[in-house]
């Protein structure tokens, strides 16, 4: 057989019926989780996905085109990578607990675990902690296992129990124990952080600094590099309290001003959820954009519009929770798939095919 043949599509018989076993428990798990949501008094919401801005993080990357006008005028628009804004601005218009099945898009992403258009799903609660999203993720977790028969996350190899207690960890802990870097030596009280600090300390571990690395170059190299790989073995791994510089959507926690009320799940290493006590204040939130899209034209030379709507209806925002998960990589645990594309019905084509 010739080693650089093209594989084959993914409707050929034969590769839909090696992938039809986990499209069916995608199906499964859908339906489950939409009846825990039920259970817990949420309504589904249903986002579009034409926004004016994509979202502002510095290093999401999003698929642009533009709308025509009745009149023939040309007006930008984005396909968005998240449904967090329009989620919130249904909290401002008085929802309480909502949940949203969505498909998001972000540009130059694709392998293993990554797609072009995935599905994410994102829920809201209105008045309570972020310790309840935690929670829900794994009880959530627990259920994907249990419909899909399995017993267990699965992964390369690796397992994570989904029914054992979580190990609830902060970030400057998990430098700590993984890297041997004090993390929050280098971020001061008003949550500015010191880049020097930060590469004296990677260099002394034996880790690669660049000229150009900035503190959050440095910090998602560490966190890549040392701690990922070692976060959900065995059971699930929730990493909190992020360093306020990176959680530009959440609010600071009470406990330290220089964390913010931000967390990660893991299982086998792998990141399913992301989850905040949500930022309501749209001057703050407003100036973190602006230093999100500063650097996104540092590294990038392109940024995204800020959405007005979304700082607009901030102040009607009561405080909140929420998360979003990303369902595909659930699902590829929950079943055994060892690839995304093998739980979605019908996968984006690959450029050039």
């Amino acid at each position: 057989m010739n080693s650089s043949a093209k594989a084959s599509p993914w409707w050929t018989p034969s590769v839909h019926a090696d992938r039809r076993p986990f499209l069916i428990g995608r199906n499964a798990i859908q339906a489950a989780l939409r009846g825990f949501f039920a259970r817990e008094d949420f309504i589904e919401v249903d986002t579009a996905v034409l926004q004016i801005s994509p979202g502002n993080e510095a290093h999401l990357h999003a698929f642009a085109t533009e709308a025509m006008t009745t009149d023939g005028r040309k007006a930008p628009f984005y396909l968005h990578t998240s449904p967090e804004f329009a989620c919130k601005k249904l909290l401002a218009a008085g929802e309480e607990r909502i949940s949203c099945f969505a498909h998001v898009y972000r540009n130059r992403e694709r392998g293993p675990l990554h797609h072009p258009e995935f599905t994410m799903l994102e829920w809201y609660r209105a008045g309570e902690s972020y310790e309840s999203l935690m929670m829900d993720c794994v009880r959530l977790l627990a259920l994907a296992t249990e419909t899909a028969k399995t017993g267990k996350l699965v992964y390369r190899g690796a397992e994570s129990d989904p029914f054992a207690g979580p190990e609830r960890i902060s970030v400057a802990e998990a430098f700590e124990r993984h890297a041997g870097i004090d993390l929050l030596a280098s971020v001061a009280a008003d949550g500015s952080t010191d880049r020097g600090h930060l590469a004296a300390e990677t260099k002394r571990v034996g880790m690669r600094v660049a000229d150009d690395d900035g503190w959050a170059d440095l910090f998602s190299r560490v966190l890549v590099e040392k701690i990922e790989p070692r976060l959900g073995f065995g059971s699930i791994t929730i990493l909190d309290e992020y360093p306020i510089s990176e959680a530009a959507l959440a609010r600071p926690s009470a406990r330290d001003p220089r964390v913010a009320e931000r967390f990660e799940l893991y299982a086998c290493g792998v990141e399913l959820a992301n989850g905040f006590g949500e930022l309501t204040n749209a001057a703050e939130q407003r100036r973190r954009f602006e230093i999100e899209m500063a650097e996104k034209a540092r590294v990038y030379g392109e940024t995204y519009p800020i959405d007005e709507d979304f700082l607009a209806a901030l102040p009607l925002m009561p405080d909140a929770s929420g998360v979003a998960l990303g369902f595909d990589r659930l699902v590829m645990l929950a079943t055994g798939a060892s690839r995304i594309d093998q739980v979605l019905w019908a996968p984006v084509a690959e450029y050039g095919r």
